[in-house]
């Protein structure tokens, strides 16, 4: 634990990548290897298992300790974080140490030890006494920064500022292995031990397990692109759809299906494996699940439904159809032809699916574009298609891990928008804790009452934020715990991904990712836009 609460100390006081991997390097240089396997999984939010709610923790704390409500109420305002609030308050208590420690010493349990055997055997104790007298003991045999370390990993919120890649390199760099190989070995590894820690680390080449997938190849955004000439026999276009980006894995006489955030959604979509029961052994496909009906894509939100469930019931599979709209194959034969052009992969992706299509089993179009003006054309239709916006590929282009700059680039359609009324504010989290900065804004009833139907926590810089916080304190008409009423006043253009029909809200409606536009200082509360404006926008008019 001491080891990795040293790496965690170095990657947190640091905005330098290179310091980071360093940091990284030493790390793994020295790690034993069970422990190094439980660092990769965390530092890649691949585990991410919660023990404790943050309430219950606090709970427990507040039991054992004495401290009052409000003492701790007014500590988390200013810090933001329970992990934290704790860590801090526990240092002003005389904490009596175990018999077996030294003065002045504390536990160097092994950081798996915590994470296979401590902390398995809190989330069995029911009694609240009990679990507060265990949490109190493993307080006791940490230091202040191991104590918020330990919490982070009991409530599944341990986060730390360094990426996915820079893991990668820093693994590939100790090790002497290539970057793409120790990111394939990562793609879809949930399994802590030492064993596939040396798995991981291997110079051998090795099977990879049935079921793994490929790292996907990611876009990027069509305005950040340097090179303006066009060669209309260079782009492959296509729609993008909104959908769960996924690998569809025949291998072993199974299917698997695996999200592009590396979850196994396989039983979240038993249609979409029984539609590939067919498909040759030994092939990935790249492609989109959406939901289908009366031959329609559906919103996003309709593809929520299916989300998350263990078990899918016969209901929910007739309401919410599900179906995969490929772009990619990765695997024929059991062979990886990743390396290929997009032109090749694309002819053998044809050849496999043709025997399989169906209303729910689809090849992604191609499209064409004499020029950059046409592509803008294709982007402005997107929505008549379903799709979000288009996507521009090279025809001689591989598949490569994640982003390569000229091979893959995406042209999203500009974001739904609507004028609303800032109704809430609640303080924001960590580093905004003391600033309100997470709102929720309303649109006007057709009786002239706000209704809310949004919440937005960014889009705003600095000065915006300080004004509005300024603003807040001073205009808050009633107070709900942590969040402020507000007099209706400041009007925001919201923009949204997409909006969908929705009985769990007031409003009748929910949007996806909304976000703050601008602040519209020109306007007046009185002349925010209605709901009615909102629906025109579910039905797809002007």
């Amino acid at each position: 634990m001491k080891a990795f609460t040293k790496l965690y100390d170095e990657l947190d006081s640091t905005t330098s990548t290179n310091e980071k991997i360093t940091a990284l390097k030493k790390y793994f240089t020295n790690a034993p290897a069970d422990d190094a396997m439980w660092a990769v999984l965390i530092l890649t939010s691949r585990i991410s298992k919660r023990v404790l709610t943050s309430r219950s923790l606090r709970e427990s704390f507040l039991r054992i300790t004495k401290y009052s409500n409000w003492l701790y109420e007014e500590s988390y305002s200013q810090v933001g974080d329970t992990a934290e609030t704790l860590s801090l308050l526990l240092q002003s208590l005389d904490l009596a140490r175990h018999e077996s420690i030294a003065p002045g010493e504390t536990s160097d349990k092994s950081l798996s030890n915590w994470l296979e055997v401590d902390i398995p055997e809190l989330a069995k104790i029911k009694d609240e006494d009990q679990r507060a007298e265990k949490l109190l003991s493993f307080w006791k045999e940490l230091t202040p920064l191991e104590i918020f370390i330990l919490n982070k990993l009991m409530t599944g919120g341990f986060r730390v500022g360094v990426s996915e890649k820079s893991v990668v390199r820093a693994l590939s760099e100790v090790f002497n292995l290539e970057t793409d190989q120790v990111s394939h070995r990562l793609t879809g590894a949930t399994d802590p031990g030492a064993e596939n820690f040396k798995r991981l680390i291997s110079k051998e080449k090795l099977e990879s397990l049935p079921s793994q997938p490929y790292p996907f190849c990611l876009a990027y955004a069509w305005s950040e692109r340097t090179e303006k000439d066009w060669d209309s026999q260079r782009w492959c276009i296509e729609w993008k759809y909104d959908g769960i980006r996924s690998q569809i894995i025949r291998r072993a006489g199974a299917i698997w299906i695996w999200s592009r955030g590396e979850d196994d959604i396989s039983v979240s979509f038993p249609d979409i494996a029984e539609l590939f029961a067919a498909l040759p052994d030994g092939t990935v496909l790249d492609g989109e699940i959406v939901i289908i009906k009366d031959d329609q894509i559906q919103s996003f939100q309709e593809l929520q439904k299916r989300l998350g469930r263990k078990k899918v019931s016969a209901l929910t599979l007739k309401n919410t159809p599900a179906a995969f709209i490929a772009y990619d194959c990765l695997e024929t034969g059991h062979e990886d032809i990743r390396q290929i052009s997009l032109r090749e992969r694309k002819q053998i992706l044809e050849k496999l699916m043709t025997p399989l299509l169906s209303k729910k089993i689809r090849l992604s179009p191609t499209l064409n574009a004499e020029n950059p003006e046409q592509v803008e054309d294709l982007r402005a239709l997107s929505r008549e298609k379903q799709a979000e916006g288009v996507m521009i590929k090279d025809w001689s282009s591989s598949y490569p891990v994640g982003r390569k700059t000229g091979y893959w680039w995406k042209n999203k359609v500009d974001p739904l928008t609507l004028d609303a009324v800032l109704l809430y504010a609640q303080a924001g989290t960590g580093r905004r804790a003391n600033l309100y900065t997470d709102y929720t804004f309303a649109l006007w009833s057709e009786n002239k009452e706000l209704i809310p139907f949004a919440k937005a926590y960014s889009g705003l810089d600095q000065d915006e934020i300080n004004q509005l916080d300024y603003w807040i304190r001073r205009h808050t008409k009633e107070k709900f715990g942590p969040v402020r009423s507000l007099e209706p006043f400041h009007v925001f253009e919201i923009g949204f991904e997409g909006i969908a029909a929705s009985n769990r809200h007031k409003s009748g409606i929910a949007v996806r990712f909304p976000r703050i536009l601008r602040w519209r200082k020109d306007k007046k509360f009185d002349e925010a836009d209605h709901l009615t404006t909102a629906f025109k926008l579910l039905d797809g008019t002007p």
